[in-house]
């Protein structure tokens, strides 16, 4: 199986997760039931419980990765949202050059700004050892490092790709 491949099914598999826990939510909130789990000491990520709002910070984190992570592979199989009536009848060439624009002019701005940001974010994040204030997960720096880690991905895929479409525009 390819990496590809893998990480696809491990993006379903984390989709799944996600649909399970927003079910969880939704009965234990119905049930009126909070704290879902206490532990007899802190765990990471979970702290000495399991509440409604774990529950809710963890679907934000699993849709925070199944949304982020695979942007640059949705990038590279050309499945990402473009205005489509510009390209309906040019040549190979002209859409390649009008990918190259829209890379160069809106792409690499955007992530020449936000990946330092993301970064920042993270810095603080671990720095200050932040979690939730509301009784929902500790270490909120490892869902913050998927930021930066989502965007570093997409960068390097627009990299490849603006290489292929240099080619392809001569």
């Amino acid at each position: 199986m390819k990496l590809g491949d893998r990480a696809v099914t491990a993006l379903a598999f984390a989709l799944l997760v996600l649909m399970l826990a927003i079910v969880a939510q939704v009965l234990f909130s119905a049930l009126d039931v909070n704290p879902v789990a206490r532990f007899g000491t802190d765990l990471p990520l979970l702290g000495d419980a399991i509440t409604l709002n774990s529950l809710l910070d963890f679907q934000w984190h699993l849709l925070v990765i199944t949304g982020l992570v695979p942007a640059g592979l949705v990038w590279l199989l050309d499945r990402h949202v473009r205005v489509d009536f510009i390209y309906q009848a040019r040549s190979t060439r002209a859409k390649a050059r009008i990918d190259l624009l829209g890379n160069l002019v809106f792409a690499v701005p955007f992530l020449a700004l936000a990946i330092p940001a993301a970064i920042d974010v993270l810095r603080r994040a671990w720095r200050s050892d932040e979690g939730s204030r509301n009784g929902g997960l500790n270490d909120l720096w490892l869902i913050k490092a998927v930021l930066p880690l989502g965007l570093t991905l997409l960068a390097l895929a627009i990299a490849l790709e603006t290489i292929r479409l240099i080619r392809s525009a001569r």
